[in-house]
Parts: C-alpha cells; structure tokens; sequence
C-alpha cells in the first residue's frame, strides 16, 4: 500500500468531511421538501412554481459569483436538486393519492367519454357563454396587462378530445369571445390533463413531450399562447378560482387512476 504524506490524508479527511455534510444538507433539504408539498396541496398551490425556480437559480448564482465558484458548476447543481424536488413532490402527491384509491368511489364514477354525448346535447352559445365567463375570469389580469395581444384577431381553438368538445376563441379589444368557425391554430387534450395545466398540477412540457397535448395548425401561434400562459403568475389568478381549479384536478387525476380499464 502506498504511503500517503499526512497532508494528504489530512486533506481528504477535509474532503469526506465536507462531502458527508453535503448529503446531510440534502437530506434535510429533501425532508423539508416533502413538507413543503404537503402544504402546497393543502392551499391549493401546484407542485411546480416555474418563478420560484427561476429565483433559486438566480440566488445561487448571485452566491457563486461572491464565492468565486464557476457559473455551470453552481447552476448545474441547483438544477439537479431542483429537479429531485420536483420528482419527490410528484411522488408525495402520487402517494398519498393512491392510499385511497382502492376505497374511492371515484372508481365507479363515468370517465370523460361517457359524458360525451350529454355534453354534446347543451346547446352551443350555452358552452360559448360558460367559457368566455371561466377564461375571461382566469385571465382577466394578463389581458389588462396587454400580454395577449398577439390573440388581436386571430383564433385558437380548444380540443377536449375525450368530450368530443371544441371552441375557438378570439381576443376582442379587452375580452376573449368564444366565436364560430374554423381555428387558426389549435390546442388538443383529454379533459383531465387540460385541467391539470390550467390547475399548474403539470406543466405544458411534460404534456407534450409525452403527447398528452397536441398542437395542430398554426403552429407558431398555437406554441405562443402556449408558453405565454404557462408562464403566466399563478399568484395573479385569483385565490378561490386556484383552490377550485386544483381540487377539481386531482379529482379528475384520481378518477383516472381509479378507474377500472377504463381509458382516461
């Protein structure tokens, strides 16, 4: 066995010492973490705040510059731990959802499809109206601000593929109308995971990279309202609309999973 000069030893007894409060810092981080979820589903918060990412990145890279620590290393690590947070707070929903599965009456109650053809029996400006009102109020604020003023006269469709349901809105001065016709571009999904992105419960890239969404049309328009309102400031719709939107989510969520062979 090799002999090692004593300040070499004493220098990696440093190194291990700093590299096991490492993973006790991550280990309390992550405790901390699963806590956290836990209070996010009882307010009614989504799993994932694009915004609070975009500040932890920024602080630590405020911090690495003051340490003289190389950019991509610090970024690099706060990205993983990032996403560890992110795969430990989907597991603790998961977890506690699938506890009640196996009693849930949600199990027995109609997928999407089976509504279908008595959705299809409400009368069209009656669907019109209601989803003017629901997005006209979870928008109200980013259409004040001006963010959506590239919708100005152009139509973006929504497709509830497992309703047999599709809309096509348009931005008129200060409202969105839900308007006959054909779309310019549109938005395609299952009713549970189009509640699920409005609800912040999932985020648009994880849908369409594993296709749960589809953009069809005019594609460049159909990604723009697309990225725009999946960074739009949760915080700015308003408390009860967030509560209402994540209940009925993970209701719709556990119903999915609950249900018998039947598809989602």
């Amino acid at each position: 066995m090799t002999h090692l000069p004593l300040a070499v030893s004493l220098l990696r007894r440093g190194v291990d010492g700093i590299d096991d409060a490492m993973l006790l810092l991550v280990a309390g981080r992550r405790r901390l973490v699963a806590r956290l979820a836990d209070s996010k589903r009882r307010a009614g918060l989504p799993a994932r705040d694009p915004a609070r990412e975009e500040q932890v990145l920024a602080r630590g890279q405020g911090l690495a510059h003051r340490l003289g620590l190389p950019p991509g290393l610090a970024r690099g690590q706060l990205e993983f731990l990032i996403a560890d947070a992110c795969r430990l707070q989907q597991a603790e929903s998961g977890e506690t959802m699938s506890t009640s599965l196996a009693r849930s009456p949600l199990r027995w109650f109609p997928p999407p499809h089976r509504w279908a053809p008595l959705l299809r029996r409400v009368p069209a400006p009656w669907q019109r109206h209601a989803l003017e009102q629901a997005v006209g109020h979870l928008l109200a604020r980013p259409i004040g601000a001006g963010d959506l003023d590239f919708m100005q006269g152009r139509r973006l469709g929504i497709e509830v593929s497992d309703l047999g349901l599709d809309w096509v809105l348009e931005l008129d001065g200060q409202r969105l109308k839900a308007v006959e016709g054909g779309a310019e571009a549109s938005v395609r999904g299952s009713a549970t995971d189009l509640l699920l992105l409005a609800s912040r419960l999932e985020d648009a890239d994880t849908l369409f990279f594993q296709r749960r969404l589809e953009v069809t049309g005019d594609t460049e328009l159909g990604l723009t309202a697309r990225n725009l309102l999946d960074r739009l400031p949760w915080e700015s719709v308003p408390l009860g609309v967030r509560i209402l939107l994540n209940r009925g989510a993970r209701a719709a969520r556990a119903a999915r999973e609950a249900w018998q062979g039947e598809p989602a």
